[in-house]
């Protein structure tokens, strides 16, 4: 792809991405004075990973959103933080005064980054709070639990989106342009993979109270593989396997691999496999005129791919990609936009999980 071609794609993608919906019009984040802000303050709920080596940092090239506060249940990081992004004391929270939040105008959006377990409960006081929300992958445990959030936010007049950050990406724009504009023409079947070799032992992803078991940590990829790369939703998972190689780490049936193969229209289909046991990470989409091989297919960075219609490779380092889907959300809000992810979208993968927990059960086709 030559610098033209490259610098037109990307400008095609801007408008691919996402800020052309309309929405409600209480979505704007205005000042205390009613003025427009030019840029939104984001408290991030949990100090965890994601949040410290991710969000944090990409928060300090976003254009249209910046670091104001945090919300943590360990007092100890709460001067690290303080001190390290000039965060002051009035927009420190802990679990148990979250709630005062609503009172604080420094604090636009609320991005919550919790175990899956308590996305639901933080969610709904967020939009209590009438603050703008975003919530990391998964979604929730249950599809009920997930619309109980969209409810919430559209009870209380507040954006809802999740951290698909992969759908604001270059690369996966670009594939699913040539797939929906048909280039090479129809899709016929899809295979997606998405695991890493999991070594901890007593996470959050190994408690399934915690929404732990690879299906929802990782397996919301390789969902959205086969979604974004067939450009339909299933209609049926006609058979799903769960099992683990290490039965003393994932206990009582709790996932550490899983595949399943999806049903869509017009025979149309989709083998998935996720795994905290191996390094696995493709999508291919084979279409009438050819294949489009994306590897690796979600990745922080270096995510690329080929097709007949040549190479696809936008480049970029991380944190870009947390930069980029922030700022563009932070740009749906100001822009009185809809979000390019939705909680509906959340949703969708929720329930496909759902249906390949049941079919691994019952050993059945389970329609969606």
């Amino acid at each position: 792809m030559d610098n033209f071609s490259r610098r037109e794609s990307i400008k095609r993608l801007g408008l691919l991405s996402g800020l052309s919906y309309l929405a409600p019009l209480n979505l704007m984040a205005c000042s205390q004075s009613g003025t427009k802000k030019d840029r939104l303050g984001v408290a991030l709920v949990g100090l965890g990973y994601y949040s410290t080596d991710l969000l944090a940092p990409a928060l300090q090239i976003t254009k249209h959103c910046y670091l104001a506060g945090i919300v943590t249940g360990t007092p100890e990081k709460e001067k690290i933080w303080m001190d390290k992004y000039d965060i002051p004391d009035k927009n420190v929270y802990n679990y148990e005064n979250f709630d005062s939040i609503k009172d604080n105008p420094d604090i636009d959006v609320i991005y919550i980054v919790l175990p899956p377990s308590m996305h639901r409960e933080y969610v709904e006081r967020a939009a209590a709070a009438k603050k703008q929300v975003w919530c990391e992958k998964p979604m929730a445990v249950t599809a009920k639990e997930c619309q109980s959030m969209i409810d919430a936010c559209k009870a209380n007049g507040v954006s809802l989106s999740i951290g698909y950050r992969c759908q604001h990406e270059p690369n996966t724009l670009e594939f699913q342009r040539i797939i929906k504009e048909g280039l090479l023409g129809s899709v016929e079947r899809v295979e997606c993979a998405a695991g890493y070799r999991e070594n901890r032992t007593n996470h959050w992803k190994q408690k399934r109270e915690m929404g732990g078991g690879v299906i929802y940590d990782m397996g919301v990829y390789s969902i959205q593989g086969a979604r974004l790369g067939s450009n339909m939703e299933p209609i049926a998972v006609k058979s799903a396997k769960i099992w683990t190689e290490r039965p003393e780490i994932y206990q009582n049936g709790l996932g550490e691999i899983v595949e399943a193969e999806l049903e869509f229209p017009d025979g149309v289909s989709a083998w998935i496999k996720t795994s905290f046991a191996e390094n696995i990470n493709f999508l291919n989409i084979h279409c009438e005129k050819g294949t489009v091989e994306i590897a690796p297919f979600q990745a922080y960075a270096g995510i690329k791919g080929k097709s007949p219609l040549g190479e696809i490779n936008f480049p970029y380092e991380v944190p870009w990609q947390q930069a980029n889907q922030m700022d563009q959300d932070a740009l749906a809000i100001m822009n009185n936009q809809r979000m390019k992810v939705p909680g509906e979208e959340g949703k969708r993968d929720i329930r496909i999980v759902e249906a390949i927990l049941e079919s691994a059960e019952t050993g059945k086709r389970v329609v969606i």
